[in-house]
């Protein structure tokens, strides 16, 4: 006769899962392992565990759900080689700021050695310098080694993840402390996020006056003006600026709106406005090589920068005037101080012109994909999300025509790094249960980690999972080709995902030439739950033009002359 189950015995996991609620987090993603089955079990019984293939994977899923809910994603990953695998996903999340906390196991804390690892024994599953790892991969990082300070850890890592510039933490919490943390023995907690500080007055008055007496202002944001929504539309609007972004401003303010170009600033319609553009104002962004031609684009020579971080302001461009402070706050303090400009009608009308050319220019010369794009933005609500991974698609046209209401739901892998764009999908459908999340990704992208789509069809969720089929890296091949390289690493062999899909019971869809690709997003939306799209990238027509990645190639001239 089989032994009965004892009460519900309370461990660290419950510790974990009173946090969780207390900051409204109801989902965590990881992959089960020894060396964290308490916190698995605690947080599948009472709030929602998602099941992932692979750690990278689970810290993706988990950095999907932080920036599409606008809350943290909780990763729950295994100790030595889990955490390693994660450590890539990691570098994607401290990348973006975002808001992710990760838990990785640890062998026993009576085996961790003092000066690790100098003085390690070898434990089976042993990473003596897990914790350096750690702290290169997060922007906080810390070690359980008591069961009493468990609470007071993990309330020390969110706090350091919201506060401003936000990253993600990682806590390792050896399994002996697991088991034996217990709720009710905690020791107080008392910490809260550090407060940005205001922004000085007299350094807002000099940008006010600058922007009062502006003919002709620009304004770009980069992703550090996540939380300026309402006030940078009012500036904006006020001044008649154009609004320009880096790929991670996007939806700041919503691109239906006539002021916003987007993430246009390196085409020549662009670089023309910002000749005869008298005063620009960043804010939150790092001027990224990929957006700024290798640091090649040209600026007004008036240029106010706001950033939390004062390392960022002059960094790239020097900075006329600097405000170190909240970007909400900073703008919101430029608006009180700026009195009640005229806007210029000429340059709203040349804002508005260059706006509606490059949205042209570029939709031209995508060819058939122009039918895809407005079908997507068509077919899907305003509030799905839409994740990117790295492919031509997304490189070219996905990351600037496909229209954002919502930065939310722009997710894309700021890193750059390929195969991450399915998990972070996932993990934004668990966040946002009520719309269809939509995926775009390369088959040699999800070929990185094919296994999640197993993760999808166990989880149920409504993700519409578009693979553009072009066998193999088009974007490497393109480069190649472009400068003469030999072809190589390039042509790959390429699953079929009609039976791969009915391997895993999600529903396909096969896209080949103009006037299907509505009818198959639509659907698709209407069925909730995992659908597979292949869109035979061969028969895209008309075919759109070869694009090739702003990366740059050194040669012995340009060498040179550097």
């Amino acid at each position: 006769m089989s032994a009965q189950p004892d009460a519900h015995r309370r461990t660290g996991g419950d510790v974990l899962v009173d946090m969780m609620r207390r900051h409204g987090i109801t989902t965590a993603f990881g992959v089960v392992s020894i060396h964290n089955l308490p916190l698995v079990e605690a947080v599948d019984r009472d709030l929602t565990f998602v099941e992932m293939r692979h750690e990278a994977a689970a810290v993706n899923a988990a950095d999907g759900f932080a920036r599409a809910s606008g809350g943290i994603g909780i990763a729950l990953t295994s100790t030595g080689t889990g955490a390693g695998n994660a450590a890539g996903s990691m570098v994607e999340a401290l990348t973006a700021g975002s808001r992710v906390l990760h838990i990785t196991g640890q062998i026993e804390s009576e085996h961790l050695a003092p000066g690790r690892p100098a003085t390690s024994r070898g434990v089976i599953h042993e990473f003596p310098a897990q914790p350096q790892m750690l702290a290169a991969i997060s922007a906080h990082s810390a070690t359980i080694t008591d069961a009493k300070d468990v609470a007071a850890e993990l309330e020390s890592a969110i706090a350091h993840i919201l506060s401003a510039p936000t990253g993600p933490a990682s806590v390792e919490w050896p399994t002996d402390l697991q088991y034996l943390a217990h709720p009710d023995a905690q020791r107080p907690i008392e910490i809260a996020p550090t407060r940005t500080p205001a922004p000085d007055d007299d350094i807002i008055d000099r940008a006010a006056e600058l922007l009062r007496t502006a003919r002709s202002p620009l304004l770009w944001l980069g992703g550090g003006a996540a939380g300026a929504s309402e006030a940078v539309v009012d500036l904006a609007h006020r001044l008649g600026a154009g609004i320009l972004t880096s790929n991670s401003g996007r939806g700041i303010v919503s691109e239906v709106d006539p002021l916003v170009i987007g993430n246009f600033a390196t085409t020549p319609a662009v670089r023309a406005l910002l000749a005869d553009a008298d005063v620009l104002l960043a804010v939150g962004t790092h001027f990224r090589s990929n957006e700024t031609a290798s640091y090649g684009l040209d600026l007004p020579d008036q240029l106010i920068q706001i950033d939390v971080d004062p390392s960022t302001v002059g960094r790239v461009y020097p900075a006329t005037v600097g405000i170190v402070g909240d970007a909400d706050d900073s703008v919101r303090a430029l608006v009180s101080h700026l009195g009640e400009p005229v806007a210029n009608a000429d340059w709203h009308a040349r804002v508005t012109g260059t706006r509606e050319k490059v949205r042209a220019d570029l939709t031209a010369y995508i060819g058939g994909y122009a039918e895809i794009c407005d079908a997507l933005r068509a077919t899907l609500p305003s509030e799905s999300v839409f994740a990117r991974d790295v492919t031509i698609p997304s490189s070219q046209w996905g990351n600037r025509l496909l229209p954002i209401h919502d930065r939310a739901t722009n997710i894309f892998p700021l890193g750059g790094g390929i195969g991450q764009g399915l998990a972070m999908g996932i993990g934004a459908a668990h966040a946002r249960a009520d719309v269809p999340t939509a995926v775009m990704v390369g088959d040699g992208g999800l070929a990185v980690h094919l296994g999640e789509l197993a993760s999808l069809a166990g989880s149920a969720a409504h993700v519409i999972v578009l693979v553009f089929n072009d066998g193999g890296y088009g974007v490497l091949r393109n480069m190649q080709e472009k400068n003469g390289f030999r072809r190589s690493g390039v042509d790959l062999h390429t699953p079929r995902f009609d039976l791969l899909a009915a391997s895993m019971d999600i529903p396909y869809r096969l896209v080949q030439g103009p006037g299907v690709i509505a009818g198959a997003l639509d659907d698709a939306v209407r069925r909730r739950g995992p659908s597979i799209i292949e869109i035979d990238v061969e028969a895209v027509e008309p075919a759109p033009g070869a694009f090739v990645p702003p990366v740059h190639v050194a040669t012995a001239a340009s060498g040179a002359a550097s």
